[in-house]
Order: C-alpha cells, then sequence, then structure tokens
C-alpha cells in the first residue's frame, strides 16, 4: 500500500541513504522505509512548492558521520524542523536523514507519536541524541525549545537564551556543530497571540494565534542558511561557564546568519 504513495525520486534517493535497513525495511531504532518514503514525498512538494525554499551553503553539510545539526527556532509552528530535514535530504548527495528531537508534549498527540518513531523522530533526551551521534548519525536540536517557536510577530528573528545541554553532548559524543539559520517562518505564521486556555485543554506549551486566526502556516517563500561546522575542544564535563562560552559562539554565528538570510531576501526584493 505504501509503496504506490511514494514518488520515483524519493525512492531513488533512499536507496542511497546511509541508514541500515534490514530486509523488512527497518533500521535498529525501528525507523521505516516505507514510512520515511511517504513522508519525504509529501515533504518534498511542501519544500520545494508551498514555501518554495531556497537553501544557501549545503557544501557544508558533511556527506557523512555524526553532525549536531543547530538553529533557530521560529514561526509559530516547527515549520523549520521539517524543512530543514527536507533539505538534508533532498539538496545533500548521498541524501542525509536526520533526526529531531521532539518536545515531549508531542509524543502524546494521538497519531503523531507513532509516525515520530517510524521516521526517527524522538523525544528530546539527552540518551537519544548520543545513541544516535555515536552511530554517526544527524541529530537536529533548536536550543530556543518551545521559547523560540512560541515567540510573538513583535519579537521576530530575536533570538532567546539558548539551553547549554547540546553543548555537552557535541563534546561527550566529539561531534561537529553545523549551524543553521531558517528566514521566513515568522511571516509564514505570524504569531500575534497566545491562546493560553486552548494550549491547555490541548496539552501544548502555547496555541499560536495569527492575524487571521487559524494557525496554518501560509505558503511564503523561505531561505535556510548553512554555515561551517563548529568544532570545540573537550568532553562535556567543563565547567558551565566553559559550556556557556562555547553555546555563545554557536549563538552568534546563527544570528549572524539570520541577519545574511535576511538581507539576501531584501536585496532580492529590491531587484524584483
Amino acid at each position: 500500500m505504501w509503496q504506490r504513495l511514494i514518488d520515483d525520486e524519493v525512492r531513488a534517493r533512499l536507496e542511497r541513504l546511509d541508514v541500515p535497513f534490514n530486509r523488512y525495511g527497518l533500521d535498529p531504532y525501528g525507523i521505516s522505509k516505507d514510512h520515511l518514503g511517504v513522508f519525504y514525498t509529501a515533504l518534498g512538494h511542501v519544500y520545494r512548492r508551498y514555501f518554495s525554499v531556497r537553501t544557501v551553503g549545503i557544501e557544508h553539510v558533511p556527506l557523512t558521520g555524526r553532525a549536531l545539526v543547530v538553529g533557530n527556532h521560529s514561526g509559530g509552528l516547527p515549520v523549520d524542523a521539517s524543512m530543514v530535514i527536507a533539505s538534508l535530504f533532498f539538496e545533500c548527495e548521498p541524501p542525509r536523514h536526520a533526526h529531531g528531537m521532539v518536545e515531549k508534549f508531542a509524543q502524546n498527540l494521538p497519531f503523531l507519536s507513532s509516525w515520530f518513531s517510524r521516521l526517527g523522530q524522538l523525544t528530546g533526551l539527552p540518551e537519544h541524541a548520543v545513541r544516535f551521534l555515536e552511530d554517526d548519525r544527524m541529530v537536529m536540536v533548536f536550543p530556543e525549545g518551545a521559547r523560540g517557536t512560541g515567540k510573538l510577530y513583535r519579537d521576530r528573528y530575536k533570538l532567546v537564551r539558548f539551553g547549554t545541554g547540546f553543548m555537552r553532548i557535541a563534546l561527550q559524543t566529539g561531534s561537529p556543530v553545523l549551524p543553521f539559520a531558517f528566514v521566513g517562518g515568522e511571516e509564514a505564521l505570524p504569531t500575534i497571540y497566545h491562546a493560553k486556555t486552548l494550549a491547555r485543554m490541548l496539552g501544548t506549551p502555547y496555541f499560536p494565534v495569527p492575524p487571521y486566526l487559524v494557525p496554518v502556516p501560509r505558503p511564503f517563500p523561505c531561505d535556510l542558511w548553512y554555515g561551517p561546522p563548529m568544532t570545540f575542544e573537550g568532553d562535556g564535563t567543563e565547567p558551565d561557564e566553559v559550556i556557556e562560552g562555547y553555546v555563545d559562539q554557536v549563538r552568534v554565528v546563527v544570528a549572524d546568519l539570520i541577519e545574511r538570510g535576511r538581507a539576501a531576501r531584501r536585496q532580492r526584493r529590491a531587484r524584483e
């Protein structure tokens, strides 16, 4: 049944994906090749047509081995996460699959939780990230957490505090940090208000309300900028001040990528 829903390009790229599927189409973590095929087929249309994502700096993405993919969170809903995953699959050669660290509340959502596990998107626990990285996989982390996607439109592109856990994991596993910036998510879903009562009823950190009321992202063109991998010395047991200094370096790079992406967008609009 699933095979009919997978397009030829995705099927071909899945064959080159560095994931050890067995004869049943499952990897050691229970990730399903068929589920990935359906997911990437749908995601490809969203990536290329709905958000018309323009990816810059894909040459900085390691073609093999472990990496911690770290960037800004924005736009009310985690559109940025799915677009990063899509870019690594469709733009890299050979394609790469990123394992996202999902907010705990999302695992309680009906239907989605089982799909998350079949796609290798697991609860954001340190032990999950360490396991993936030690298996030379790519792990995607948003150090701003839900605070990032929950930003109101008036605070667009202002980074909130980065958590430090990702840096300790990077040092513990000897993983490079691949910084990125996602630009356009704030405009695709401009959150002007949080419906707190509805959020409590749904068990979510917030419920974004845009000017047009229904929290569905608009088909707004987005940009994704990758920077060169960053490496740091240590084993993850360093004092807090050392870790915070490393995290600040990553935050500065992500902020710079955001500004470069926004400047490039303004230049394109001026030419149009």
